[in-house]
């Protein structure tokens, strides 16, 4: 498996998220949502365009969404999961950590 980020892309508020090479794997396998793979470009365009919701559970959750025309079944929109987080560096200092955990489709009305 490759490690390290596929890619980092801004989002329309200026935030930088990325998505790494291992995260890719997980989503796209066979018991996960493997009908994504060939939709890697617009995971990137969700984040870059899309419209964003903070998860009701989660405050440091947010869930991306976009249209696109042609999905899979009678799916509307890709949906992008981020997750927020400020871990601490060993001198003390905390860097922002904003990245993929999973992308699906879904039909929203």
């Amino acid at each position: 498996m490759i490690s390290g980020k596929a890619w980092t892309e801004s989002d329309r508020y200026g935030n930088a998220i990325y998505l790494t090479w291992e995260r890719w794997a997980h989503i796209t396998e066979i018991d996960n949502h493997p009908e994504v793979e060939p939709y890697f470009d617009q995971i990137r365009e969700t984040l870059r365009l899309g419209r964003r919701r903070q998860d009701v559970y989660d405050p440091n959750a947010y869930q991306y969404h976009r249209s696109f025309p042609n999905l899979p079944g009678r799916n509307s929109h890709l949906i992008v999961c981020v997750r927020y987080r400020w871990p601490v560096n060993l001198d003390g200092s905390i860097r922002e950590e904003k990245f993929v955990t999973t992308a699906y489709f879904q039909h929203l009305g």
